[in-house]
């Protein structure tokens, strides 16, 4: 794969406002010239390697944030929404939606939440059982769309609460750690026979947790609310500055960083990433080390996003049986979509056939980027008979170059082309012009239509 220049203009100026330069006196520092400065805070020039050492030597900067941020998040969002028919048939080329990205990623989120809105409005009327009569009906955003956003824009990484999680569990055992936090609020734990996973009462201070629930999620329900009850101020303050458009919003975000809180307690950020690498990610071994659930494993790899001390940049999803993503995040270049499902042909649907299996696949975007996935379907019982059991399949997965770090790789051959699959992110804005699971054309082509032909489709994309 060709070397990729490094245009990162408003990272450079969000460094140099850190650091308190102007531009005359950063551009002395690193060496270069004003109008060269200038052009690379603007991306008329990529960033030079001569910079990017300046950056590490005189500055000390961990200069893989250059190339971090929500770049290529906001150009995945807007092409599917500008595939939107409401702009018509020709769309922006991708490089001015790189430029929009990079130079003015204010008014692209802007932009995103603007066609959010429009969206969220067309569907209230085009439901009028749900629209009538309801006084709530007006073009704000999704509250749970907006806590999503929240996260996904924060790389899943919330440092503050990461590191306080961190420091609360120390080198102790966390269940009795969360035992005593609990006894320092003057709260005590009960263990119910109820279908409730959890219910804490305000007044009595007491803390039932179900006890059909698993050893696993009894802890991490505890460390919840350890969170809710220890650490308010911690999570009050991250909601201030996250600023949220309603009540509702901020009181499922609250609800969010208490459960990072949990995750983050149960596989602290150093030990859980010295183990990553250890087991080279093996969840299993990473499931019994830390005494966590292979669904809260997964979560946590995709979250090792602390500056200078990176783990592997995974993805992270979570389907229903409908295929419908209820859990989504992404420290790689693949991106999901943020209506409907997730892509027919990624391993993740076929999990549900084989329960309690590691389903592995090699698989290769239309961007050309190649990725090493793993899927599993996750049983969710409620401890008791006749009772409903959630079904879910997740699925984990990395750039194919960092398969020397996974264990799921061995074996595989990682050489040959043709063992990568084909797969996308959703069919209206997926450019493959011949694959046997597409659903609906692509918004953005033009279509052709033989009625004496019959090919893979119905029809051709121009």
């Amino acid at each position: 794969m060709a070397h990729q220049k490094l245009y990162a203009g408003s990272k450079l100026r969000e460094v140099r406002a850190r650091l308190g330069h102007t531009q005359k006196e950063f551009a002395a520092k690193l060496g270069v010239s004003l109008p060269y400065l200038n052009q690379m805070e603007n991306n008329n020039r990529p960033i030079s390697t001569t910079v990017v050492l300046a950056l590490a030597s005189e500055f000390g900067l961990d200069v893989t944030e250059l190339s971090a941020g929500d770049g290529a998040r906001l150009i995945s969002d807007m092409r599917e929404a500008l595939a939107d028919p409401v702009f018509g048939p020709e769309a922006p080329p991708l490089a001015d939606l790189r430029l929009v990205a990079s130079n003015a990623p204010g008014f692209a989120r802007a932009f995103l939440g603007l066609h959010r809105s429009y969206r969220e409005m067309h569907e209230r009327l085009a439901s009028l059982d749900e629209a009538l009569g309801r006084e709530d009906a007006r073009a704000t955003p999704s509250p749970w769309e907006e806590v999503r956003d929240f996260f996904h824009y924060c790389d899943n990484y919330i440092d503050a609460v990461d590191r306080a999680a961190e420091w609360f569990a120390g080198s102790r055992d966390i269940r009795s750690a969360a035992l005593d936090a609990l006894e320092r609020h003057g709260a005590t734990l009960e263990l119910c026979d109820t279908d409730e996973l959890r219910r804490y009462d305000r007044h009595s201070k007491r803390l039932s947790i179900s006890r059909r629930a698993t050893p696993q999620s009894q802890t991490f329900q505890i460390l919840l609310q350890v969170a809710l009850i220890g650490h308010g101020a911690l999570l009050e303050a991250t909601l201030d500055l996250a600023r949220f458009h309603s009540d509702e919003a901020r009181a499922i975000a609250k609800i969010g960083l208490a459960n990072y809180f949990a995750g983050a307690a149960l596989m602290p950020y150093g030990a859980f990433h010295a183990a990553a690498f250890e087991t080279r990610h093996d969840l299993e071994r990473l499931s019994n080390q830390f005494g966590a659930s292979i669904e809260q494993v997964a979560h946590r790899l995709s979250t090792l996003q602390r500056s200078g001390a990176k783990g592997v940049p995974f993805f992270f999803v979570r389907v229903d049986q409908a295929g419908t993503i209820t859990k989504r995040h992404s420290a790689t270049r693949l991106q999901f979509a943020r209506f409907g499902g997730a892509c027919p042909l990624w391993n993740v649907h076929r999990a549900f056939e084989l329960p309690g299996q590691f389903l592995r696949q090699l698989a290769e975007t239309p961007d050309g980027v190649r990725y090493i996935n793993l899927a599993r379907e996750i049983s969710k019982p409620a401890g008791r008979f006749g009772a409903p059991v959630r079904r879910y399949a997740i699925a984990l997965g990395c750039e194919v170059r960092h398969a020397a770090d996974l264990v799921y790789a061995d074996g595989m051959d990682l050489n040959r082309a043709d063992a990568f699959e084909p797969i996308g992110i959703s069919c209206r804005i997926c450019e493959r012009t011949r694959c046997h699971q597409r659903s609906v054309p692509p918004l953005e082509r033009r279509l052709s239509v033989n009625h004496n032909t019959r090919d893979v489709l119905p029809y051709q994309v121009e």
